[in-house]
């Protein structure tokens, strides 16, 4: 037996940790059962530590000596197997970063005129090697930056450092620079654009957010010490090919000006180092290429078809004559008549700074030119071309650019509609991805927290997403007001203590992620320091909750009601938005007045509730109690102001969906039973909003309507998860209807209402997974000939799959090495499982 996909802090061999005292992970292969584990610590290829066997099935454990500056840890890792056999050693490695820089901040402009956006800056450094050895630079920057030395690319991280508060928070990166660099003269350079630091952000174009300059930070070092570092000796330019860069509206190249002159000097600037952190999360990467379908639209435009809507951006290779201009336009969909359009991305009529455009200008150079953006990130489908080149052997290219995370599900049944839907809900995570979790990649780009609340359950079963999570968790935690509110985007778009949406701020059922998305990560990675570096964050949160509680309206001062006090009727939630049949103005409008009491009550509970759990994981005893008995006030109160002896009454399937899903009534047969009558009496149409729909068919299937869950499912007509499906969506769409959606000014890539993704392996092929605990209970239905589903766990891959026959059902169940699970069959069967493959049947009754 042996370990393999092995992590620390569920990252592959990471070149760089932040955390120096990591939890190791691996997968066994061979063998049935981990009988025990040892494992050897090299510092810097020196011996430092041998634990001995351990004997546990136990497939982690925590670094038990912390790595000091630049130190290379390697960890070699043994397992004995069911024999007590030992097999051979699996490696892992990682670094720790920097305690102090020598470098310097420099600035490369020379008073600009921070009124007016500059061109990229591009900068440069000769430096001499003495003798070669292990290289590594350390680099980041104001802005977003492009390094190459000896002009070769350094790394493949797309659009670094990646976006934070950089205010409080700005990562660096380590890159292994050994094969790049050479013995003797070496020359750096490196490209410095506005990013997310000073260019556009958001649906409201803010720009120039963080900052007024641009800035770079840089320091190589062979073996140990400093061979270059960023100081005043640097030289700058701005007369480079990249004449205007922005990671929303796009990009200006100038391919005629790829020799860059007018270099001077750089100015030090005293920036500090205290926000600095080294990465440790995956890198933005270039990932899948599509080659465009070439069209003519009926206004007579040339546009090229990606078949895939996605994030990333174009390329083209074109031969073109000097001085021909090409520009290109991205959009998400053709409208009505056919024509290109990015109407639905660009709702306008706000008071924006010029955001959105998705535009490319590129000026040629003579003969052959390839080009893709150096610094923007669209998303889209389709690219319309206006040029006076001649086109007829070029060729243009989609780039797919999102966070490296290994896809670990897969889905297969016999509806090739859902399979298009469940390939949809995966693409609109790759799009929304990009360093975090974001609700859309053309238009808000923003890290909204409802949308990662309702989503985080499925994301961890359709990619390795931890480490995205805890980055984002860190900046909701550095945005949260400090009376708990937790700000429903972060990192910010804007100033969030000025404008509108600072009365948006602390929406129920979004400010909840906090919880939400950490005790999910929890349940499936069973690594408790996710819920310690939130835990704090989500008492002062509850507390707000606890606060706004007590702020009873008027009507309810006067009310003799023992629950009152538990019971949210004040401040503004977004409440169950988005419901299918409401208009969004009118609902906006109405939360503004009358707030939205019962699902900020129902997740106040909620909660309320996970944290008790939280509390009880942390072995926090007088927390668990507390919470414990402030979840079940909220939920007697729930009961008395929403319920009429303890049945729902409302025409609403949320009403029945949220509370049956927390556990906030008693009466769940017959609310269920309600709930399945309204669906049915519906057409077998939903008419759930954001907050429910992932549950919908969960909680119908527990309560034994798999029928009806199945009915919803596969409705193709509007509202429904497959009309879009129909309509031919590669991705999900923000609102059911499509461009179909007041005025069609809806995005087409919000990965939300694909949570379903998750009930397709959880519900119908019956794969669970929290920590070590495995749980294998399907939901068949005979709308559905066979399904198929694959999870590659931490726990290693598990398939659960079901087909119908003439005699009955055939269930098929693959386990890894050291993984058993609990099996339960339709009928009621319970059936213990260890690792392999298994058959087992369910025959018809005679």
């Amino acid at each position: 037996m042996r370990a393999v996909n092995l992590k620390a802090d569920q990252l592959r061999n990471p070149l760089g940790l932040q955390n120096r005292q990591p939890r190791i992970t691996w997968n066994c292969e061979g063998g049935m059962t981990q009988s025990g584990y040892e494992y050897e610590v090299s510092v810097n290829e020196t011996p430092v530590y041998a634990s001995g066997k351990i004997e546990s099935n136990e497939m982690a454990f925590f670094m038990p000596i912390a790595a000091k500056e630049k130190e290379r840890v390697c960890v070699a890792l043994s397992l004995y197997d069911e024999n007590g056999v030992k097999g051979e050693a699996s490696v892992i490695t990682y670094e720790a970063g920097l305690d102090r820089w020598d470098a310097r901040w420099i600035d490369p402009e020379v008073n600009p005129d921070k009124k007016v956006r500059q061109p990229a800056s591009v900068l440069r450094k000769e430096f001499t090697v003495k003798k070669s050895g292990r290289g590594r630079m350390y680099i980041t920057c104001h802005g977003l930056y492009e390094a190459y030395l000896n002009h070769k690319r350094v790394g493949d991280f797309v659009l670094a450092p990646g976006t934070d508060d950089y205010r409080k928070r700005l990562q660096y990166q380590i890159y292994d620079v050994s094969s790049l660099l050479q013995e003797g003269k070496n020359e750096i350079t490196v490209t410095v654009a506005d990013g997310w630091y000073r260019g556009n952000n958001g649906i409201d174009g803010v720009n120039h957010l963080f900052g007024d300059d641009l800035a770079l930070l840089c320091q190589i070092e062979v073996d140990g010490k400093a061979v270059l570092i960023s100081d005043y000796t640097w030289l700058a330019s701005q007369s480079g090919p990249i004449r205007f860069s922005d990671l929303e509206i796009g990009e200006v190249y100038d391919a005629t000006m790829e020799e860059v002159s007018n270099w001077h000097g750089v100015k030090e600037k005293d920036y500090g180092y205290d926000n600095l952190v080294l990465s440790d999360e995956v890198p933005i990467q270039e990932q899948e290429v599509f080659e465009g379908k070439r069209i003519t639209t009926p206004d007579g435009s040339i546009v090229y078809d990606f078949s895939q809507n996605m994030a990333g951006y174009s390329s083209f290779e074109v031969n073109a004559k000097e001085g021909q201009k090409i520009v290109l336009w991205h959009g998400e969909a053709l409208d009505k008549e056919g024509n290109f359009t990015q109407a639905n991305i660009d709702p306008g009529k706000r008071n924006r700074n010029g955001g959105i455009p998705q535009k490319v200008e590129y000026i040629c150079k003579e003969g052959k030119n390839v080009f893709h953006p150096h610094f923007s990130v669209f998303g889209f489908q389709y690219v319309k071309v206006e040029t006076d080149c001649d086109l007829s052997d070029a060729k243009f290219y989609a780039i797919a650019v999102y966070s490296a995370m290994k896809e670990t599900a897969k889905f297969e049944c016999s509806n090739a509609d859902v399979n298009q839907l469940f390939r949809n809900t995966m693409w609109s995570m790759k799009s929304n991805f990009v360093d975090i979790p974001t609700d859309c990649p053309q238009r808000e780009r923003s890290g909204w927290t409802g949308d990662a609340g309702v989503f985080v359950s499925t994301g961890v079963l359709l990619h390795e997403c931890y480490s995205v999570f805890r980055k984002w968790l860190t900046e909701c935690r550095l945005n949260q007001k400090k009376n708990g509110i937790i700000r429903n985007i972060a990192p910010p778009i804007n100033d969030p203590d000025k404008g509108f949406s600072r009365i948006l701020d602390g929406s129920t059922g979004w400010g909840d992620a906090i919880v939400i998305v950490p005790y999910t990560l929890y349940q499936m990675y069973g690594d408790k320091r996710i819920l310690s570096e939130n835990y704090d964050a989500m008492v002062a949160w509850i507390g707000y909750l606890t606060k706004l509680a007590k702020k009873n309206s008027l009507k309810d001062l006067f009310k003799k009601n023992p629950h009152k006090e538990y019971v949210i009727t004040k401040g503004f939630h977004w409440g169950e938005w988005c419901q299918p049949d409401v208009n969004s103005g009118d609902e906006l409008r109405n939360n503004f007045t009358k707030g939205a009491p019962k699902s900020a009550t129902a997740y106040y509970f909620y909660s309320a509730k996970l944290l008790a759990e939280i509390a009880k994981v942390l072995g926090k005893e007088e927390d668990t109690k507390k919470y414990a008995e402030l979840a079940q006030k909220i939920r007697e109160a729930y009961i008395s102001a929403f319920t009429e002896e303890g049945i729902v009454h409302s025409d609403r399937q949320c009403d029945y969906v949220r509370p049956l899903q927390f556990d906030l009534i008693d009466k769940k047969k017959e609310n269920a039973a309600l709930l399945n009558e309204m669906v049915k009496n519906n057409g077998y149409h939903l008419n759930t909003g954001f907050l429910s729909t992932p549950f919908l068919c969960s909680v119908l299937a527990e309560y034994g309507y798999v029928e009806t869950a199945y009915k919803l499912l596969l409705q193709t007509e509007c509202p429904s998860w497959l009309y879009s499906v129909k309509k031919g969506a590669t991705t999900i769409w923000e609102h059911w209807q499509g461009l179909e959606n007041e005025g069609g000014n809806a995005s087409l890539n919000h990965y939300s209402y694909g949570a379903i993704s998750g009930w397709l392996i959880r519900g119908v092929c019956g794969i669970e997974v929290k920590g070590n605990k495995v749980t294998i209970r399907p939901y068949p239905c005979r709308l559905l000939d066979y399904a198929k589903a694959e999870y590659d766990s931490p726990l290693g891959k598990i398939v659960s799959g079901w087909k119908y026959d003439a005699k009955g059902l055939e269930f098929s169940i693959t386990l890894p090495a050291n993984v058993e699970a609990e099996v339960q069959l339709p009928n009621g069967q319970k059936k213990v499982l260890q690792s392999g493959t298994h058959t087992l049947r369910m025959d018809f009754q005679a």
